[in-house]
């Protein structure tokens, strides 16, 4: 199971980490990996950025996700490892 920590602290709460979530779960959902991955919210994984909110996927954690590249960091860094059962 692939587990994705969105940071919910309050810089990222701020940078749209609400928003982050319900398209995670979306996403999700469109892809019928409700069972491939979990999704929790956790508070400051230390990395705060200027843009975008912290994301940690199993042990990688990734900076700067925002709207605009939501698409590609969805495809590259969570799909392919909840496909591939990692």
């Amino acid at each position: 199971m692939t587990v994705v920590q969105i940071c919910v602290g309050s810089s990222c709460h701020l940078k749209g980490s609400e928003e982050l979530v319900k398209r995670i779960e979306a996403e999700i959902a469109a892809h019928g990996l409700e069972d491939e991955v979990l999704i929790t919210g956790g508070f400051c994984l230390g990395k705060c950025n200027r843009e975008g909110v912290t994301v940690k996927v199993d042990e990688d954690v990734f900076t700067g996700v925002t709207e605009q590249n939501f698409s590609e960091f969805f495809k590259e860094r969570v799909l392919s490892k909840a496909k591939a059962g990692i």
